[in-house]
Order: C-alpha cells, then sequence, then structure tokens
C-alpha cells in the first residue's frame, strides 16, 4: 500500500514539474531534454531539474525587492545627453536593463596580473577615510587575506566603515576562524546564499560572481582576480594566472557600490543610507565615458549577454575578445560567425591551459565551426589566461566578471563596465596582439584533422555545457 501511495506522489511530482517547463522553458530544445531527462531518469531527473533546471527569471526566488532599487542613481540632463552618437543603442540598451547610465569624468586604469592590481588595491584601501565595500566569489585563506585583516583592523580603529560579501559556494574553504577574526575586529560580513540543506536545491546552481571593491564611494575595482594568493604565487598545475583588471575612479564608481548596496541588502534585508560623495567635477585625464552593466539570474533579460551581443554586431572593422570560457548560446554563436563572415577581424584567445577538463572539451568543441566562419583563434600558452575582454573598432570595450557562457548570462551575479574610450580601447588591442604573437593560432585545415578521440571528448563536453 505504501509503495502505491510513494509513486502516485512521485507521478503527482513529475506532473507538476512537467506543467512547470511547459509553462516557463525558455528554448523548445532546452524543455524538450528536461522533459526527456523527467520520464527517462527516475528521480534523478526531477532532482537535477531542481537544482538545474528551473527559469530563474520567472520564478525569481530571491525576489529581489523594489526597496533595493531606492539608491538607484537618478540620471541627470548631463547623462542622456550622452545616449546618443555611435554607441547610443548599446548605452540605452544598458540602462533600461541595469538602470545606470553612462558617466563623464571617470578616470580609468587597467591593471594587468595579481602583483599590480593588488598594490593599487592596498595603496586605495590604505587612503579610506569612510566606507570600505567589497564582494568576491572566491575569498581563500593566505596571505592576502591575512594582510586584509590587518589592514581592515587599523582603518576600523580609524572610523572607517567596513563591508564584505563573499560567495557560500565559491568561498565555501575560507575558515570559519578567519570569519570570526573579521567580526572581531568590526568587519559586517555576510555570506551569499550559503549551503543549507534546506535550499540546497533552489540556491546552489546560482552564484554571486561578482569582484567589487569600492572606496568611499568613489574608487572602484572590478575585474575576474578574485582574492587567492594564486594571483600573486601562481599555480603548481596551471602556472601562473594571466588576468585583467581595472580601477575606476569617479561617477561610475558610485554606481559599482550600488550594486553592492544591492546584494548587501539581499544578503542581509538591510538598506543602506547613501554615502554623501562629492560632486565630480572635471580632473585633467580624467574624461573617459564609463556604463557600468549588472546582470542576473532575478533580472527580467539577459543584460550582459545583450550587451556583449550588441557589441559582437557592432563591429565594423575588428573584434578581439579574451576570456576563458567560451561557451556560447546559440545568439552569440551566430553573431560571431555572422560577424566574421561579413567581413570583420574577428580573434579569440583562450588559454592553452585548463583548469577543468570537462570545461576544456566544452570550449574546444565550438572550435571547428568557428574557425570554418573565419574566426581567428589563439591558444594563449604562458600560465592560465583568465582575464574576460572584449575591444572593438578602437571604440568600446568592456572588461568585468562575466564568461561568454550560459552560467554568466542566466545563472550569476555579473557585472561588467563598459568603456567608451578610444585611447583605453588601443591599450586592449595592442595587448592582446602582443599576446597573440606569443600564442598559437589554430589553423582549420589541421584542426578538423584531430583524432577521433578528441573530437568525442569535445562532444562528452559539450553535452554538459548548460551546466558549466
Amino acid at each position: 500500500m505504501w509503495y502505491i501511495i510513494l509513486v502516485s506522489l512521485y507521478f503527482l511530482f513529475a506532473a507538476a514539474i512537467v506543467i512547470a517547463v511547459l509553462l516557463h522553458g525558455v528554448r523548445p530544445s532546452k524543455s524538450l531534454a528536461w522533459l526527456l531527462a523527467i520520464f527517462t531518469v527516475p528521480v534523478g531527473g526531477i532532482l537535477l531539474y531542481l537544482l538545474l533546471g528551473r527559469n530563474r527569471r520567472k520564478n525569481k526566488l530571491l525576489k529581489l525587492k523594489k526597496k533595493a532599487f531606492l539608491n538607484l542613481p537618478k540620471p541627470t540632463a548631463s547623462h542622456m545627453s550622452t545616449l546618443d552618437g555611435e554607441y547610443g543603442k548599446l548605452m540605452k540598451l544598458v540602462y533600461k536593463n541595469s538602470f545606470f547610465p553612462p558617466t563623464k569624468y571617470n578616470g580609468i586604469h587597467l591593471l594587468k596580473d595579481g602583483k599590480t592590481t593588488f598594490e593599487a588595491i592596498f595603496k586605495a584601501l590604505g587612503n579610506a577615510q569612510k566606507q570600505i565595500h567589497l564582494q568576491y566569489y572566491i575569498f581563500e585563506d593566505g596571505e592576502l587575506a591575512e594582510r586584509l585583516l590587518l589592514l581592515f583592523k587599523e582603518k576600523i580603529s580609524h572610523g572607517v566603515q567596513i563591508r564584505m560579501i563573499y560567495d557560500g559556494i565559491g568561498s565555501f574553504s575560507l575558515r570559519k576562524a578567519y570569519l570570526k577574526q573579521l567580526l572581531a575586529v568590526g568587519v559586517e560580513v555576510y555570506p551569499f546564499l550559503p549551503f543549507k540543506l534546506g535550499r540546497f536545491l533552489s540556491s546552489l546552481n546560482y552564484r554571486n560572481h561578482r569582484k567589487i571593491i569600492v572606496v568611499d564611494g568613489k574608487i572602484a575595482f572590478t575585474g575576474g582576480i578574485n582574492i587567492s594568493d594564486k594571483y600573486l604565487k601562481g599555480d603548481p598545475a596551471l602556472g601562473n594566472w594571466h588576468e585583467m583588471h581595472i580601477e575606476i575612479e569617479g561617477e561610475a564608481a558610485s554606481h559599482l557600490n550600488t550594486i553592492f548596496e544591492m546584494d548587501w541588502y539581499l544578503v542581509s534585508q538591510i538598506i543602506l543610507d547613501p554615502l554623501v560623495v562629492a560632486q565630480t567635477t572635471f580632473i585633467q585625464g580624467h574624461d573617459s565615458l564609463v556604463q557600468i552593466v549588472s546582470g542576473g539570474p532575478d533580472d527580467d533579460f539577459p543584460s550582459l549577454e545583450q550587451a556583449c551581443f550588441t557589441i559582437i554586431n557592432k563591429a565594423t572593422d575588428y573584434l578581439y575578445i579574451t576570456n576563458p570560457y567560451i561557451i556560447p548560446g546559440q545568439a552569440i554563436m551566430q553573431a560571431l560567425q555572422t560577424t566574421a563572415r561579413s567581413g570583420v577581424d574577428v580573434r579569440l584567445m583562450v588559454s592553452e591551459k585548463v583548469d577543468s577538463k570537462i570545461v576544456g572539451w566544452c570550449v574546444r568543441s565550438y572550435f571547428e565551426s568557428m574557425l570554418k566562419s573565419g574566426i581567428k583563434i589563439y591558444l594563449f600558452p604562458e600560465g592560465f589566461l583568465h582575464s574576460k575582454i572584449i575591444v572593438s573598432d578602437d571604440s568600446v570595450s568592456t572588461i568585468g566578471t562575466a564568461n561568454l557562457d550560459d552560467r554568466s548570462f542566466e545563472q550569476n551575479y555579473e557585472v561588467n563596465a563598459i568603456i567608451y574610450d578610444r585611447e583605453f580601447a588601443k591599450l586592449l588591442r595592442n595587448d592582446f596582439l602582443k599576446d597573440a604573437n606569443i600564442s598559437t593560432m589554430l589553423s582549420y585545415q589541421e584542426y578538423v584533422g584531430r583524432p577521433w578521440i578528441e573530437k568525442l571528448k569535445e562532444g562528452f563536453g559539450k553535452v554538459f555545457s548548460p551546466l558549466l
């Protein structure tokens, strides 16, 4: 009797899941795959769907309430005047999706690799007068963490307020003893969706991948570098980690601070009083137009994917992309191939070494069709290349935390800075070409002749692309 009851309950639950797939499925192919999994893999199919398959844009399980938007910047006439010109459509798109207008009078500094980045970060933190906000996907124990602890203790003794968010899964190895030390010196600390059995299925797949530091609301850092000693000392298996970060001084820094405040509300349910920052005035060399674009699974539209899609389609001369995880969805793949086929010089650079074999196979599973369409692909040989950059036409570029994959576009909380600055774009272009000179450029003829076992591995990896 109990067996019949369990089976009946199972089928009722399965029916409810099927209805949810039909009502909220994003793509027919993906919905069909989940329906097949539910019907052919008893119990496991339902668990996988609950863990990985739900459409967060429909369900909005975290429900980022409107209260968190109270401190969003109100665009001025000066802001609105920038929403024209060559990239006016991109600017309007980002503004509608993320609520941040382009801002003038920003100083931007490109920071390459860990040593340069952390020198700039510790200098800015050391000069903090009122407030330090920081959030990281990976915050690991080590020398950097200890240096930060000592600095935080000193700054708090001088009246500086410090708040910190760390991702509950990305920073899972962070010792509780260290967190207690942070609390003991006065740092306010919250985890983002920590591991809990009660909400394991609803939260594990959705992470806060942002890396943000904001000092006094006017100097900010973002990019791909986490708080980990490997960015200074390298990795025993992969060698040196190569990465790009950016320092922003100006109004765009306050927009990154707003993103932190919204995330703070999400983890703490506390609305922070906005920090009063002096009116931005023109400073020699601080004249870059910068726009912040944020994205997460609770947004109505995939803002980062739409921004990247627009930049790709807008390219007329060249498009250079550096990213370790180029696993394009159908829209991005079509945009890349169409742009390349139309005569634009499209180049991608990925790391020759990989930090995950399955991810590496998945990334390479797209190479053949990319090469066939005229896209040039370079394998960077020195260490592990982790930068996340797009630059186009000596006019526009973006640096941030987002990879070129569905996880960053659909499942993670991410943030990028879009820079409408010709000199900065040229700097990134020249850096790309310099790295290309020491990289291996793939040939379509040679690549199609690779061993069948490699093709089999790539096919295996591609099957798991929705999970990566």
